[in-house]
């Protein structure tokens, strides 16, 4: 499986011959910058055009499928399961959809556009669901989505092997968040390339990826 960050909470995950594309942003976009390229799914948190631009990821031969909301789906042997949760980003009050996706025997989790100030707690669907988290990657630097001390308390709870910031070009949220985690030192990386055998004796080992140019 290879995993690069695309900006904003755009992330692309290729393993085989399948690509996924989470929270593409759209042309129309004022904040970010699209990536194109063609995928064969795209799951979508929030409607908004710095999330939503599936027509970016249909590309060539590749149509992708679109996920833009709570439920389980299976495509092409990729297990997808959406959970109903709030959103700010923007100032607005909004749905968001939590994804978790299953393949290559790894648990992927998406927070989409998350917020979830302190003292607050997931909705119980999705707490009940994020117990065996393997790569968890969550929304920082945004307005409306979690403040890093938010975001890094709500992941070590939730105990994946990995965790992916997705800080949205915010240096100073990724600076914050980094301190939080006493990993300071962090170095982004362009890519993260990995198989289920390297995640083993990992306990939220916090990984920075370079958004892709």
């Amino acid at each position: 499986m290879v995993i690069t960050y695309q900006g904003g909470a755009f992330v692309k995950v290729q393993f085989g011959d399948i690509t996924i594309a989470v929270n593409p942003i759209s042309k129309d976009s004022k904040k970010l910058k699209p990536s194109r390229f063609g995928a064969d799914i795209a799951l979508v948190s929030i409607n908004d055009r710095d999330f939503n631009g599936v027509d970016q990821v249909s590309f060539g031969e590749k149509k992708a499928f679109a996920v833009t909301g709570p439920g389980e789906y299976e495509i092409k042997d990729v297990f997808i399961k959406g959970f109903k949760s709030d959103s700010k980003y923007g100032g607005e009050e909004r749905i968001n959809t939590i994804y978790t996706v299953h393949l290559e025997n790894m648990n992927l989790c998406f927070l989409g556009a998350l917020e979830l100030s302190e003292g607050k707690n997931l909705p119980d669907e999705a707490s009940e669901a994020l117990d065996d988290v393997d790569i968890l990657f969550v929304p920082i630097g945004a307005d409306g989505v979690m403040a890093p001390s938010d975001a890094y308390k709500l992941a070590v709870k939730i105990e994946p092997k990995l965790i992916v910031p997705l800080y949205f070009g915010n240096a100073a949220a990724l600076k914050a968040f980094l301190k939080e985690a006493g990993e300071e030192s962090q170095k982004p990386q362009d890519k993260l390339t990995l198989k289920k055998k390297d995640l083993e004796g990992k306990e939220a080992d916090v990984v920075v990826l370079e958004p892709a140019a």
